[in-house]
């Protein structure tokens, strides 16, 4: 065998029937594709979650740390249930913040919603909850970082205390915090590879059932490595894109 024919068998046998059996055999690829769709659901429908609820968590810490002089002087049960979600929200973060998303993932799956049998369900429910407590931090630097005197203008105009949130503090935050906000979606997108510990088919699940089957590791790690590149690489860009518009509006 000459050097030209010991190249090709070397090619063969290490790149193209690897190849072959990674993405053709049994139309493996369709694995990868179904990962990916589960991969892109579970960010999509968590983020939603996470936006939501921690907005939710966001306005009731930031309603409390700016009418925390007014709560030390009415005791009524206006402020009494205020003081207590507050409570509730601070618990709520130092939980979610401080345990790894996979006991998270485990305790929900095996523990919480054991009658839930679709695991991209509890995957989404899981995800979610996780995010919501980084959302909600964003959300409340953002708020806090108005300054004092745009509530006090609100104020001034007739506005109550939510009015002056909804429609003077919450859009300048809003437009403060995106850049952020798409950030954690990119983060979501790349936790998202975890899902294989509660036998949900995401991106990094598909390629390990492959390897399994087919004991070719090099194909399917590789090519979900670079779909999640090339995601992260579009979205990084679209908060390049976000954050340059930003600052121009602010011109």
């Amino acid at each position: 065998m000459n050097f030209f024919d010991s190249i090709g068998a070397w090619w063969q046998d290490s790149v193209v029937d690897p190849f072959v059996a990674t993405f053709i055999t049994q139309d493996r690829y369709k694995m990868i594709l179904e990962g990916l769709g589960n991969t892109l659901l579970i960010t999509l429908f968590a983020a939603i979650i996470g936006i939501a609820l921690g907005f939710i968590i966001a306005a009731v810490r930031t309603t409390h740390d700016l009418r925390k002089e007014e709560l030390t002087k009415k005791k009524g049960l206006g402020s009494f249930l205020l003081k207590f979600f507050n409570g509730v929200c601070k618990l709520y973060l130092t939980i979610f913040r401080g345990t790894p998303i996979v006991v998270q993932l485990l305790i929900l799956y095996f523990i919480i919603l054991t009658s839930v049998v679709n695991a991209l369900a509890v995957a989404i429910v899981g995800f979610g909850l996780n995010s919501a407590a980084y959302v909600a931090e964003i959300f409340r630097s953002g708020i806090m970082s108005i300054d004092r005197g745009q509530n006090e203008a609100g104020r001034s105009l007739g506005l109550n205390y939510f009015q002056t949130m909804i429609f003077i503090i919450l859009p300048q935050a809003i437009k403060n915090v995106l850049p952020a906000l798409l950030n954690e979606f990119i983060a979501l997108l790349k936790e998202t590879s975890v899902v294989g510990y509660i036998a949900g088919t995401d991106l990094t699940r598909a390629a390990m059932k492959i390897q399994t089957a087919t004991y070719e590791p090099f194909f399917p790690y590789i090519s979900i490595a670079v779909i999640y590149l090339v995601i992260v690489i579009i979205l990084t860009k679209l908060v390049g894109i976000v954050e340059r518009r930003l600052r121009k509006s602010e011109h």
